[in-house]
């Protein structure tokens, strides 16, 4: 039943985003490992519909936060107001208190703004006056940007981009996708044809039996040594942190979970490392004059790594 749920939801996304399904299902891997994504691309390949389609496929509270150069923190997690015929203070919440967010254009907007996002992506709360106030269940985070080379950016800090647990790029259709979306769209935006698949309890329940997902030892160390190789890579100034690698073993159970699988396989691992490792990894300006990127070293890294053998006991 519950990988029935997982390809619906799969399947009315690509209603909408035509052949990036790879990019759909690791978008629902970070939803059920209780992650957030950031998706990285440039302007008009389907970033924002994709988070829509995401958000319309569960019955959950969907916000959205356009961010602008002018945005300010109150209007993203709320703000206090005074009632003069109450002669209190009522809180007003911002987009921020929802199940689903998108976080559009996240690079938009100063720094400032960028951090009220932090603590509730970290913490699932947000504090308003003093006052703390808990995010509803789930809580996913789905931000886009645009390349940080484009005008009116504002590169993400580390501590911001570290609270993702991956970053994806959706890149160009090919001629066909591209069609087959235009005769998709001629009469009717797609997005108006799919309904909810899940409610918010049937994901809390999937995302409760994503952490029965066995990892065994030998997957541990596995991940553990992937993560301490970025530490000390010569072309590599800050390597992935423990917060990395647990990432990318939540990641590796709900990608077991939607393959119907109840333990994590090392290619689990190898498939996964570079969307969970290169976007917290900062590289030497040597590398970056030798055009080497961050997913290179980390292919090179998982090439060097010896990989574990699974015993018997776990693959049964």
């Amino acid at each position: 039943m519950h990988s029935e749920w997982i390809e619906r939801v799969l399947d009315n996304i690509e209603k909408v985003i035509v052949g990036k399904r790879d990019i759909a299902e690791l978008s629902m891997t970070a939803l059920l490992a209780g992650g957030h994504v950031l998706l990285e691309d440039v302007p008009g390949v389907g970033k924002t519909m994709l988070v829509r389609a995401l958000a319309t496929s569960i019955g959950a509270k969907f916000k959205r936060i356009q961010f602008t150069p002018d945005l300010l923190p109150s209007d993203v997690s709320g703000v206090s107001i005074y009632n003069p015929q109450t002669m209190q203070f009522e809180f007003r919440p911002g987009p921020l208190i929802g199940n689903i967010v998108l976080a559009d254009e996240i690079n938009r907007t100063s720094p400032k703004t960028q951090a009220a996002l932090l603590e509730g992506m970290e913490e699932a709360s947000i504090t308003v006056d003093g006052t703390t106030i808990q995010l509803p269940e789930p809580f996913f985070v789905m931000a886009t940007q645009n390349p940080v080379e484009y005008e009116g950016t504002y590169p993400l800090p580390e501590a911001q981009l570290d609270r993702f647990i991956f970053k994806l790029k959706m890149g160009y259709p090919t001629k066909q996708q591209e069609m087959e979306l235009l005769k998709r769209a001629e009469r009717q935006t797609p997005i108006e044809k799919i309904d909810a698949i899940l409610t918010v309890d049937e994901l809390l329940e999937l995302q409760r039996n994503v952490r029965e997902v066995t990892v065994d030892d030998t997957i541990v160390s596995y991940i553990v040594d992937c993560a301490d190789a970025t530490r000390h890579h010569e072309s590599v100034s800050l390597g992935v942190s423990p917060r990395g690698s647990m990432a990318l073993m939540k990641a590796c159970q709900a990608y077991a979970f939607i393959k119907g699988r109840t333990f994590v396989l090392p290619d689990d691992v190898q498939y996964l490392a570079s969307f969970a490792f290169s976007h917290r990894m900062i590289l030497r300006p040597e590398a970056k004059y030798e055009g080497i990127d961050a997913e290179e070293i980390v292919s090179r890294i998982l090439e060097r790594q010896p990989v574990p053998v699974m015993r018997r006991s776990t693959t049964l």
